[in-house]
């Protein structure tokens, strides 16, 4: 069976004459409503006011510039910040039947060629380019001709110097936008959207970005993921509890965040030794080979990459089932980035982060060896004390990263580990003394195992040599475990009771609050570790689009390997040509006829024509068989 060889309709400004924004959401789109925020956002986009939009990950903030393209006159150009996101951006547009093309140095001189074509036809409704691309002369010239009506600027957070993802061509966006104006006699409206912004980042994209003369409106629409499972554990053993994690989500699509190549690679190695299709991604591979394990993972159903930072961004894979943290990430802002890029579909997906005391010291002293300023170390420090607050959080895990944010969750969310599996508290002032006084006594000079070992009384050959056996703390620990006394070392150093003199091998020292603490005048509250036990994380295990219980699997099974086909044959991604959520509900419905199939989520016109006999004989197959 193949798919109808003709071309969608594609999409003009006349086209949408009607102006109605919902009644085009709901013929490209196929979406019966807009995502909560974003209707306000594309109202006074088409309004032409400059906007900034503060939207979560998988909140749907490119509906929020390609919608108003679509219902208006003239070319929206849109700043993205790597080419294979680019390219699926506009992969997908094209499939709806929309004329979007990209301007990339991975371009073909036919492709680009063919791109000029429109641009000068005017048949072309969205441009994407690299910011680099901005700071070529002849850009604004080539385009001011054109008729810009719009400056998207995706991942806006990148103009910022003092953010975590900082792209120096970020910032030649505002020059941009002042040629552009030069040259078409006429201001140009300017649209700024990114998922990750506190407000010194907000202030900073403002300033880079806008005018005085005309400041954004900005849309804050909240950073809350209800459909992510946010976790934490201490690290023990973590390939392997990687491994277990990832096998009780066979076949799903996952990341492996890795703060390392080596560890990416063994990860990876590891988990196709076990039956599970893994792929690496870092910078030291080969360019081509890189592109080739993203396509891999984007274009085919449950590929899992172990990675280190280098991969994400340009990634719109919206079925991405978890996302697991192999080392603690750098900062709140990573973490939340980096998390989103699971469940964006709306449907259930799972983050886990494993961290310990070696990656708080890692992360330490990246920000003490930096070339940075000092201003800038003092930020970098800040950032790293809430990453560690969030690790170590004694209560709802989603009310502390929200909080960060600046926003209240008023109850408990019920869905992280916090909430599902409650740690019990308890008054840790002597035991956080016990631990301060080991650190004090044997001269802040020695690493965590060390003081373990004086606590419970080992006298093992480092101890005796020191004569640490000795001293009044021998052994005043011994009633707590090796890895209780871990947890109560990396508790006491997320609160700042403790810090690591990482210029003189690693050594603990106490802090001023740690002698607030030792002196009884500061009370030290701490949680319990313990160690979930593997039957209840499978109890806990999600993801997966949420199958009505009229579904029928055998047809949402069906639906997926002729997606995958169709995929290959159009050599684009597979949630192009439907999403997850869309055959869960087409396997729901049983559709009967195209109007039927047309009410279903996700289905709009062009893809309605171009694949629904497609659909509808796979329904009615397996309805008899």
């Amino acid at each position: 069976m193949s798919s109808n060889d003709s071309a969608p309709a594609q999409l003009c400004a006349a086209e949408s004459g009607d102006g109605d924004a919902l009644a085009t959401l709901r013929r490209v789109w196929g979406y019966e409503s807009f995502r909560a925020g974003q209707e306000e956002i594309v109202r006074a986009v088409l309004a032409g006011d400059d906007a900034l939009a503060i939207m979560p990950t998988g909140g749907g903030k490119s509906l929020c510039y390609q919608l108003p393209a679509l219902l208006r006159p003239g070319l929206a150009l849109v700043v993205s910040p790597l080419i294979a996101l680019m390219q699926d951006q506009v992969a997908a547009l094209q499939a709806l039947g929309v004329e979007a093309g990209a301007l990339t140095s991975a371009n073909s001189f036919e492709e680009n060629t063919e791109i000029r074509a429109k641009l000068r036809a005017g048949s072309l409704k969205l441009l994407y380019v690299a910011p680099e691309r901005l700071a070529q002369p002849d850009t604004a010239y080539m385009l001011a001709r054109k008729g810009v009506s719009l400056l998207a600027v995706d991942e806006a957070h990148c103009v910022a110097q003092w953010g975590h993802d900082f792209r120096p061509d970020y910032l030649a966006v505002g020059a941009f936008r002042a040629r552009m104006e030069q040259e078409q006699g006429e201001r140009l409206q300017v649209a700024a959207f990114t998922a990750t912004a506190d407000e010194a980042t907000r202030a900073e994209i403002i300033d880079k970005l806008f005018t005085p003369q005309r400041p954004p409106r900005a849309f804050i629409r909240g950073f809350d993921r209800p459909n992510l499972r946010l976790a934490f554990e201490p690290k023990a053993n973590t390939t392997a509890r990687i491994v277990d994690f990832v096998k009780e989500r066979q076949g799903q699509a996952g990341i492996i965040y890795c703060s390392s190549r080596k560890r990416a690679e063994k990860v990876a190695e590891r988990l196709n030794a076990e039956g599970v299709r893994a792929l690496a991604y870092h910078a030291g591979l080969p360019s081509e080979q890189r592109a080739q394990n993203q396509r891999a993972f984007v274009h085919e159903d449950g590929v899992v990459m172990a990675a280190t930072v280098a991969f994400g961004m340009g990634v719109d894979k919206p079925d991405v089932r978890y996302v697991v943290h192999a080392d603690l990430p750098k900062t709140v802002e990573s973490y939340y980035q980096e998390i989103g890029r699971a469940g964006r579909d709306g449907a259930p997906a799972d983050t886990l982060t494993l961290f310990g005391v070696e990656d708080i010291k890692l992360r330490w002293r990246q920000i003490e060896e930096s070339d940075a300023p000092e201003q800038r170390k003092r930020s970098d420090r800040g950032r790293l004390q809430s990453l560690l607050a969030l690790a170590e959080a004694p209560t709802c895990r989603r009310q502390t990263l929200l909080a960060y944010f600046g926003e209240t969750l008023p109850e408990p969310c019920g869905g992280c580990d916090l909430c599902q599996e409650p740690q019990e508290r308890y008054d840790g002032s002597i035991i956080a003394q016990k631990a301060l006084s080991a650190i004090r006594r044997t001269g802040e000079r020695f690493g965590v195992e060390h003081l373990i070992a004086v606590l419970r009384g080992d006298p093992n050959e480092a101890v005796v040599r020191h004569e640490h056996d000795k001293l009044p703390t021998f052994g005043v620990g011994a009633d707590l475990q090796k890895h209780e006394w871990r947890s109560v070392f990396r508790q006491i150093y997320a609160t700042g009771l403790a810090a690591v003199d990482l210029a003189d091998f690693g050594g603990w020292r106490v802090t001023e609050a740690g002698w607030e603490a030792m002196r009884g005048e500061r009370e030290v509250f701490l949680r319990k570790d313990s160690k979930t036990q593997q039957s209840t994380r499978r109890e806990r295990t999600r993801g997966g689009p949420m199958l009505a219980a009229d579904a029928d699997p055998d047809l949402y099974r069906a639906l997926k390997l002729k997606r995958m086909e169709l995929a290959q044959e159009h050599n684009v991604p597979a949630y192009v040509i439907f999403t997850d959520r869309t055959l869960a509900e087409i396997a729901s419905v049983r559709p009967q006829d195209e109007d039927a199939l047309s009410r279903c989520h996700g289905v709009g016109e062009a893809k309605l024509k171009r694949f629904g006999r497609i659909v509808l004989d796979i329904v009615a197959r397996e309805a008899a068989a």
